[in-house]
């Protein structure tokens, strides 16, 4: 028995929207932006139209880099480095690991990472307890 999963997707097949190029060009943009005034860009992937195809361009063309984070609230969040130092892959997921968000952050740390100081207070006072 056959599974969906066995049948070979070929991307050459699919339709592009031809935006990856114009979508190149604004993280381009937003990287000198990044440079010369320090304004983060968040790019947000799914209020562009994109087929499969263009999505699978887009990462092949900004490549896997050093640093991948993932977060666990209220669903998986993955923030993966490309190989552009400041440009961020950043994927949201819900609880049932449907896509809730992609973006492309332009920024040296995506604001996500972060501890908030309201949760670093929480974890000293914790810790205060533990250790009294």
């Amino acid at each position: 028995m056959s599974h969906l999963t066995d049948i070979p997707v070929a991307l050459e097949n699919l339709p592009s929207t031809h935006n990856v190029t114009p979508l190149l060009n604004e993280v381009r943009h937003a990287l000198q932006a990044l440079l010369t005034t320090g304004e983060a860009t968040q790019i947000d992937l799914r209020s562009i139209p994109l087929s499969d195809r263009d999505v699978a361009q887009i990462q092949d063309a900004l490549g896997v880099g050093e640093v991948e984070i993932q977060i666990n609230a209220l669903g998986p969040s993955m923030i993966k480095e490309t190989t552009f130092a400041g440009v961020w892959w950043v994927e949201h997921r819900n609880s049932s690991n449907e896509l809730t968000g992609r973006y492309i952050e332009i920024t040296p740390v995506p604001d996500i990472v972060p501890s908030a100081m309201s949760d670093i207070q929480d974890g000293l006072e914790r810790l205060n307890r533990r250790v009294e």
